[in-house]
């Protein structure tokens, strides 16, 4: 039953005839006499839940007093208990979640309990967006092939999905072949308001892909989390987290002809990063955020976690309710969800002084300009005029600056493929329209559109061996290409459709001609890839490349064109058209008048509606796969699915915090900047390597590896593929004699000094009974929100993690599966306190009771005998994650709840 508490519980006109409950901020407001109206928006919905879901137990009154009463500086001590209204996953950090649910349905058989109790409490999406790879492009039937290989490898999995589809009441997929995840989220899955049982409330979630974030283009509160922490919510645990400072971010003005809304975001990612917003809430404000579309808005809220904040929040007003209507949404939800909104006063965006913010930045859209972002780091924007001059001067710098550590008179000397291609430095080797920052937008797929008829036009051609792509994020945006005329022109250049999917972006780009590669490797080439994503971390894009750039679509279509980076696009010709004439990028560069004359194709109700209508329709390849039915599943012998072990001898008494760790070894000392990309197995799997070995050994042909995004099901694959990112550098391992660092997953055994592959050294340290750490520095396990990044850490037998600081999600799957967090103090890091990986650690004050935040010790015993003492700060923030914690991670914590309820 809906309680009543201050009186909040009151009614708001729907129509004319029809009405709602609602529980009223305002009215809690009035009873606990704060100015609710000066909370920003996005911490009113936080506390709109917080009001609804008070239980007296998970969630009290008392909650509700602290975060109504948010300071915009106050101390960030309060833990907020936070219950989403639904949960969104994508495939590959979806079926390891699956599969740990499945293990959990076993676990409570074996109990004697009914299985059934393991059930999501909340509604679930699944869509399947990550598997599909850009093994066909440039030919007609790409889309089709690239599909049928996409359903060959992935069979296994996609059985494991439909038994979940029919043994969990509240779990939907969205078969693959729709689009990308956060773009279905936007276009079909939010529903503005939900309503049960009578009682209207906002939508609110948590996604397991750190681009979750761009739902809060339409006023959603929602963000990235591990499957780890999405998994309890699922299962009836609020989403706890410290209250948040909230930056807010004026915008004024409006963008210059020729500025996309990429150029925007790239440069509001550069200035958040550096204004150091990790963990904060963002949110827009102002007469310029009122002026953009809810696509730009998207955009901005999608690189949220490129910037560091857990959200990029933008309030509801009438822009968002004409892209509803847009989309295909029914009158009924529309009309709902505009009045509740009115009914909380929370319809409109804010304008300077109406809301008091922790800090206030501003930002005049007009100062924009077109840029690109690389070639390693999504925060290193380059303007467009700069490119050719910072690639150049990058190509000789030292690595440990950004650079690729190369003599600069090799950057002009051209090289030829077995086959005959000339190729140089700086060659773009893949072009992709790509990922879901962009292809949600249609401003700038219409202006690559429009770009691509101007280019063919003036008799423009890119180069047959450049490996270039369009993966739409939805297959509405193939309608409104045709409808308006422009994607055969795209087509001309390349850029036909290939998947609908993540792609390029997530490393599943498929490989490159083999000649490339091979002259790649032979000469130490810096090739380029250039892609309208949000990610270009180190061998993410492809391991052979080294300079990866995020750019708008339009320019990605014009770097094709350009085919190498030491082209100046804003003084060099793009290119030779029709009679050798020179073609510069002013000549096909569209107007925001023609682009805007288009956009009457992308927002029909019509197109959106017949899409999505077929959601439930299995297409010929999703029906001819055969899920096991049953309530548990039998886990029947494969290399993508494996029963987890996370659960091994549970029982419902939890082990507690333990003892002191001592004589510990390291792992792996890292540097700055480490990402999950680095720690969590990704992309291809090498038949060399622990992973591919292991699959050779269990009868898997090499063709067949797949990735290992694909394998996530399977934890020994996944375990043998963490840390062993051919990029990673380990500093145990000395450097070679041009002072460069050693790059892939190996360590130094101790005290023996072998060289193994970071996985045997911690099969052998396990075997040999002696625990072992890791070192970072700053930002340790930033990127995505990679679940195994964690899950594979405690695999390999890691009882802690010692970094300068933690990116917020990965330090929060740390705990989650009972890896301690630890962060140095002060200028303490593993060079200031000279660590090389020849001592052995103990780490004291763990034992007994523990505390947020508190201090533990890090003892290091040094080869000569000499002890240090030294100070770390536990990064386990909150009392849950103690609970967490003492119960050996939230999974068998979750578990051990629902067994007893």
């Amino acid at each position: 039953m809906p309680h009543n508490l201050h009186d909040t519980l009151k009614e708001f006109p729907i129509g004319p005839k029809r009405k709602g409950k609602y529980y009223s901020l305002p009215q809690l407001g009035r009873a606990l006499g704060v100015k609710v109206e000066r909370l920003p928006v996005s911490i009113r919905l936080v506390l709109e839940s917080v009001l609804r879901n008070c239980d007296g137990k998970k969630v009290t009154e008392e909650h509700i007093r602290q975060l109504a009463g948010w300071q915009p500086n106050g101390d960030r001590v309060d833990e907020i208990p936070f219950v989403v209204a639904r949960v969104v996953l994508q495939d590959f950090t979806g079926v390891p979640l699956l599969a740990d649910l499945a293990a959990m349905r076993n676990v409570a058989e074996k109990m004697g309990k009914n299985p059934k109790q393991i059930e999501p409490l909340v509604p679930v999406d699944l869509v399947v967006d990550h598997s599909v790879q850009i093994d066909h492009f440039r030919e007609k039937k790409a889309l089709d092939l690239n599909m049928r290989l996409e359903f060959q490898r992935n069979n296994e999995r996609y059985q494991f999905m439909k038994w979940g589809m029919q043994a969990f009441d509240t779990f939907g997929v969205v078969q693959p072949g729709f689009g990308i995840v956060h773009q279905v989220n936007l276009e079909y899955l939010a529903r503005g308001v939900h309503n049960r049982d009578g009682v209207f409330y906002p939508d609110t979630l948590v996604g397991t892909d750190s681009h979750t974030t761009m739902i809060n283009g339409i006023g959603v509160v929602g963000w990235g989390v591990g499957g780890i922490e999405a998994e309890a919510g699922m299962l009836g645990q609020p989403v706890y987290f410290l209250t948040p400072d909230v930056v807010g971010v004026e915008l004024k003005g409006r963008l210059r002809e020729g500025v996309t809304a990429t150029d925007l975001v790239l440069t509001i990612t550069e200035m958040l990063r550096r204004e150091k917003v990790v963990g904060k809430f963002v949110e827009f404000f102002g007469e310029g955020t009122a002026s953009l579309s809810v696509p730009d808005r998207a955009t901005i809220g999608n690189m949220a976690p490129e910037y560091g904040a857990t959200m990029g929040f933008f309030p509801v007003d009438e822009k968002t309710i004409a892209y509803f209507e847009g989309t295909g949404r029914t009158p009924d939800e529309i009309a709902a969800f505009e009045q509740y909104f009115r009914a909380q006063e929370l319809f409109g965006v804010p304008m300077a002084g109406d809301i008091d913010y922790t800090k206030v930045l501003q930002l005049d859209l007009s100062t924009v300009a077109p840029s690109l972002a690389g070639p390693k780091r999504p925060q290193d924007r380059i303007e467009i005029g700069n490119v050719k001059d910072t690639f150049a001067t990058l190509f000789s710098k030292p690595v440990s600056e950004n650079g690729f550590n190369k003599d600069p008179a090799e950057l002009d000397r051209q090289y030829t493929t077995s086959d005959g291609i000339p190729i140089r430095n700086g060659d773009v080797l893949i072009a992709a329209i790509t990922s879901c920052t962009n292809t949600s937008n249609p401003s700038v797929l219409l202006a690559a559109g429009l770009l691509a008829k101007k280019a063919v036009e003036a008799g423009l051609t890119v180069a047959p061996h450049i490996k270039t792509s369009l993966a739409p994020g939805s297959r509405v945006v193939t309608e409104y290409l045709q409808a308006a005329g422009l994607l055969p022109y795209l087509e001309k250049l390349g850029f036909g459709v290939t998947a609908y999917g993540c792609t390029t972006c997530i490393g599943n780009a498929g490989d490159l001609a083999p000649s490339l590669n091979e002259a790649i490797q032979e000469n130490d080439l810096v090739a380029a890839a250039v892609l309208s994503g949000n990610r270009n971390f180190e061998a993410r894009i492809h391991p052979n490349i080294r300079a990866n750039f995020l750019a708008s679509p339009p320019l990605v279509v014009a770097y094709a064109i350009a085919g190498n980076m030491m082209v100046d696009l804003m003084t060099e010709p793009v290119g030779r058209g029709k009679n050798g004439r020179d073609i510069y990028i002013g000549d096909i560069w569209p107007s925001s008048d023609e682009v805007n004359a288009l956009m009457r194709f992308a927002m029909n109700a019509d197109t959106f509606r017949g899409n999505y209508d077929k959601v439930k329709n299995p297409s010929p390849l999703w029906a001819k796969v055969k899920g096991t039915s049953g309530q548990v599943y039998d886990w029947p012998k494969s290399t993508y699915i494996a029963e987890p072990p996370f659960f091994k001898d549970f029982d419902m008494t939890p082990k507690g915090a333990g003892s002191s760790i001592t004589g510990a070894r390291a792992l792996g000392i890292f540097g700055d900047s480490v990402t999950t990309d680095h720690i969590s197995p990704a992309g291809s799997i090498k038949d060399t390597s622990p992973a591919g070995q292991y699959l050779l050994a269990n009868g898997v042909l090499k063709a067949d590896f797949n990735s290992y995004g694909s394998r996530r099901g399977n934890h020994e694959v996944m375990m043998r593929g963490t840390f062993a990112n051919v990029r990673i550098k380990n500093l145990m391992i000395p450097p070679k004699a041009d002072g460069s660092r050693v790059e892939g997953g190996i360590t130094l055994h101790q005290p023996s000094g072998e060289q193994l592959s970071i996985y045997d050294a911690a099969m052998k340290y396990i075997d040999e009974g002696v625990p072992t750490v890791v070192f970072g520095g700053e930002e340790y396990g930033t990127g995505s929100s990679r679940d195994w990044a964690a899950k594979g850490t405690q695999l390999l037998g890691v009882k802690a993690v010692i970094a300068r600081s933690f990116e917020r999600i990965h330090r929060s799957n740390l705990v989650g599966m009972g890896v301690l967090p630890l962060q140095f103090k002060g200028d303490d890091s593993v060079q200031t306190l000279g660590i090389t990986g020849t001592e052995t650690f103990d780490i004291e004050g763990i034992e007994g009771d523990l505390r947020p935040q508190q201090d533990v010790t890090l003892v290091i015993h040094r080869e000569d005998g000499k002890v240090d003492r030294v100070p770390v700060l536990l990064r386990i923030d909150t009392p849950i994650e103690v609970d967490y914690f003492n119960h050996g991670g939230i999974l068998p914590f979750v578990l051990r709840q629902l067994l007893a309820a």
